[in-house]
């Protein structure tokens, strides 16, 4: 008598590998502990000292990095490539900076409780879209809640009319060029081309001390690690597997029973909230916000970190947020004028010989090695 084949469905292993959980540990520990140590207690002179300016670079980019991870869960795992996310990382930004302008308080330039570009425009009282920035519980709620929005109700009208591929990623670059000439009105209470700038406290406390810019960079560390360890799981489930499927074969997981809609919005939605989140942590380490973080340039770069470093890998677009931006860091300072060919060219040759990224030609490497 036969036996009718059974399905077994893939069994959920543990989150970290021992080699991907020493290394975690190994980025835990040096967020926490070791550049702490390096900044604060390492005397300035000494070869091992880190400076102000490094940690604040890095700081900077730990917060693209959280940008790049965001891209590769909606473009590496579910092929939605998005050229908007950098109106997301802006919303972040300008709903910390709004609480940050207010607790300026009256040493401002004009003595004024209104925020000085509101004084030179002579407004007389705060907009009301305002509200609710003098609380820091507050913005925190904004800074999640206002990208989470704005996100939905986009990807709700375009998923559901099935707009995909080079079309949506249109679609998002006009949305972000559309609220970056919106951003750029003065009438508009957003502090116009200039933004906002001149941060002084966060929570009562001095932003410009060497504590308080420790304490934003180790918070900013925790997150990208916190967001690495979220987005692992959320690849690992059957959600994630969904996700990939859809990349794959969408009409494929149609035909299975599948609704495409909710899982392509709900990582629409956890990928601008992660970018939203990191525009909060840039603009106090960086003492500045404006309209320019929504320019195309600045959303295709998003793009570039994940395809530089790896698309489909999580660690990879990561590792291409440090490369191309500590890249840029230099070249900006010993040759500025070939920064943004130096860019394209790099696009360009990622896109022709290393499909995969650098994670990928590592791994390549490492095949090549053990053979």
């Amino acid at each position: 008598m036969k036996t009718k084949p059974t399905l077994s469905l893939p069994q959920r292993g543990p989150l970290f590998s021992r080699a991907s959980g020493s290394a975690f540990v190994l980025a835990l520990l040096a967020v926490c502990m070791l550049v702490p140590v390096l900044n604060l207690m390492v005397p300035a002179g000494h070869v091992l000292h880190m400076s102000d300016f490094a940690v604040a670079l890095v700081g900077k980019i730990m917060c693209y990095a959280i940008c790049a991870l965001a891209m590769d869960l909606i473009w590496g795992y579910t092929g939605i490539l998005s050229l908007g996310h950098g109106l997301f990382f802006a919303i972040g930004g300008y709903a910390m900076g709004m609480y940050l302008m207010r607790q300026i308080g009256q040493d401002g330039n004009y003595k004024s409780h209104l925020p000085d570009f509101m004084v030179f425009l002579d407004w007389k009282e705060l907009p009301w879209h305002w509200a609710l920035s003098d609380s820091f519980v507050a913005t925190l709620c904004l800074v999640v809640l206002v990208p989470a929005v704005v996100s939905g109700v986009f990807g709700y009208f375009a998923f559901r009319s099935r707009i995909k591929g080079v079309y949506f990623s249109i679609i998002t670059q006009a949305m972000t060029f559309a609220a970056m000439l919106l951003f750029f009105r003065n009438e508009t209470g957003f502090g116009g081309n200039n933004g906002f700038t001149d941060f002084k406290r966060i929570l009562n406390m001095p932003l410009a001390t060497p504590s308080m810019r420790m304490v934003l960079f180790v918070l900013t560390g925790l997150f990208l690690l916190g967001f690495y360890a979220m987005a692992l799981a959320l690849v690992k489930s059957k959600y994630g597997r969904v996700l990939q499927a859809i990349r794959d074969a969408e009409t494929r997981v149609m035909f299975s029973g599948y609704s495409p809609l909710p899982y392509k919005l709900s990582i629409w939605v956890i990928s601008a909230v992660m970018c939203g989140v990191a525009g909060a942590l840039y603009v106090p380490q960086v003492g500045i916000i404006n309209p320019g973080e929504m320019s195309p340039a600045n959303a295709i770069e998003i793009a570039v970190w994940a395809a530089v470093g790896g698309r489909g890998s999580l660690i990879g677009p990561i590792i291409g947020a440090f490369l191309v931006n500590g890249a840029k860091s230099w070249l900006t300072v010993t040759a500025p004028e070939i920064w943004l060919y130096f860019l394209g060219a790099l696009f360009i040759a990622v896109t022709l010989y290393l499909p995969q990224g650098v994670v990928g030609l590592i791994q390549r490497l490492r095949q090549g090695v053990g053979k």
